[in-house]
C-alpha cells in the first residue's frame, strides 16, 4: 500500500493529489477527502459487482470489502472482467482481489469469502456505505433495516438480461449542489461588447446546501394500487418496477436467477409469477408484455457497464455529499436503451 502523508495540505499526499487530480478539479478537495475517509462493503462479484468495484476503487475510497461466498462459474466469463481465466471453482471475491487491487494501490481492497446471510448486524455498521448485488429480497430488506437504523448509506442493484435496477436509502441525506448565481439587473443594454463578453464568460456559481429524506426498501416495495389515486399513480410507474417484483419473487422461490440452460421451465415460471405478483399489487398483468421473459436471462455486459456506472456514481455522490442523489430507484431498459429515476414509497415526512 502507498503510505499517505497526513501532514500534507488538506490531508492529501502528493501521490494522491496526482492520482485524483481530475476528480479534485471536478468535485473539489473536500469531496475527495470525504471519499478518502470512507469504507464500503460490496456484496456480490458478478458482472455488475465488478463494474461497481472498479468505479469505487478508481474514485479513491479508503477501503473496499468484496464479499461473495459463491464459486466462479463459466457464466462469470461473460461480464466479470476482474476474474482471471482459469479461475473456475475458486471463490469469486478472492479470485477478483488481485485485479481489483491493481486498479489503485492507494485503496485498501480485501476479500471476504463468507455468505452475507451469515453476517451479524454489527458487521454492517463498520462501513460508511453498503452496496448489495445478487441478494434475495429478504436479505436486502433485512440489511437495509440495519443500515437505515444506524445511519449507513444503503444501495442495492442487479442486472437481469437487458434490464437493471438500482435502489438507494440514504436516510436523511444532506448534500451541496452547485448553482449559478442570480445575475444582477443589467443596464438595459442587450447588445454591445460588454453584453457579448458576459454571455461568453462562465457564470459565477455558489454552493447551496440541501437535504432529502429517503424511505427504506420495505416501504418502497410495498406500494399497492389501493384507491383511485394510488391505482392511477401505479399505472404511470415504469414497467421495470413491476418486473423487479417478478424477478425478486423468482429469486426467492428458486434460489437463483433465470438461467439460459433452463429457459423453457424458467420462462413458464416467470409468466405465472407475472400474473400472481402483479395481481397481488392490484395492477393488471398486461403491464408487462407477454414476451417479457425473453429479455431476463443472464447478465448482459453492456447493461452491467451502464448500471455499474450509475450505481458507482451514486455511491460516490452519497459519500462525498456532493450533488443531488437519485431518490430512490433507477431502472434501465436495455431493449429500449432508456433509463428512468422513480421515487416510490410513502411521501416524505
Amino acid at each position: 500500500m502507498v503510505e499517505k502523508d497526513e501532514s500534507s495540505p488538506g490531508g492529501i499526499s502528493e501521490e494522491e493529489a496526482a492520482q485524483y487530480d481530475r476528480q479534485i478539479r471536478l468535485w473539489g478537495l473536500e469531496a475527495q477527502k470525504r471519499l478518502r475517509a470512507s469504507r464500503v462493503l460490496l456484496v456480490g462479484l458478478r458482472g455488475l459487482g465488478a463494474e461497481v468495484a472498479k468505479n469505487l476503487i478508481l474514485a479513491g475510497v479508503r477501503g473496499l470489502t468484496l464479499l461473495d461466498h459463491q464459486q466462479v462459474s463459466p457464466e462469470d466469463s461473460r461480464a466479470q472482467f476482474l476474474i482471471p481465466a482459469g479461475s473456475q471453482g475458486r471463490n469469486r471475491a478472492e479470485a477478483s482481489l488481485e485485479r481489483a487491487q491493481s486498479l489503485n494501490p492507494m485503496v485498501e481492497v480485501r476479500a471476504d469469502p463468507e455468505s452475507v446471510e451469515s453476517k451479524p448486524s454489527e458487521f454492517f455498521t463498520q462501513f460508511d456505505a453498503v452496496c448489495l448485488t445478487c441478494c434475495s429480497k429478504e436479505a436486502m430488506v433485512r440489511i437495509n433495516q440495519i443500515c437505515h437504523k444506524n445511519g449507513v448509506k444503503f444501495f442495492s442493484g442487479d442486472v437481469f438480461g437487458y434490464h437493471g435496477f438500482m435502489f438507494c436509502d440514504l436516510g436523511l441525506h444532506e448534500f451541496v449542489e452547485e448553482k449559478p448565481k442570480v445575475a444582477k439587473g443589467s443596464s438595459g443594454l442587450e447588445d454591445g461588447p460588454e453584453a457579448k463578453r458576459a454571455r461568453l464568460e462562465a457564470p459565477e456559481t455558489t454552493m447551496v446546501k440541501k437535504q432529502l429524506q429517503f424511505c427504506p426498501l420495505r416501504e418502497a416495495l410495498a406500494v399497492q394500487a389501493r384507491g383511485e389515486e394510488a391505482a392511477a399513480a401505479l399505472q404511470k410507474t415504469a414497467p421495470d418496477y413491476f418486473l423487479l417484483h417478478v424477478l425478486l419473487s423468482f429469486r426467492s422461490q428458486v434460489g437463483r436467477d433465470p438461467c439460459p440452460l433452463r429457459a423453457p421451465q424458467d420462462s413458464a415460471l416467470l409468466l405465472r409469477l407475472r400474473r400472481e405478483v402483479l395481481q397481488g399489487l392490484g395492477v393488471t398483468p398486461q403491464l408487462l408484455p407477454e414476451q417479457f421473459h425473453s429479455f431476463c436471462f443472464s447478465e448482459m455486459a453492456p447493461v452491467c457497464a451502464v448500471l455499474g456506472g450509475v450505481l458507482g456514481q451514486e455511491v460516490v455522490k452519497a459519500l462525498s455529499h456532493r450533488d443531488p442523489p437519485h431518490n430512490n430507484f433507477f431502472f434501465f431498459d436495455g431493449v429500449r436503451g432508456q433509463g428512468v429515476v422513480e421515487r416510490l414509497g410513502p411521501p416524505p415526512k
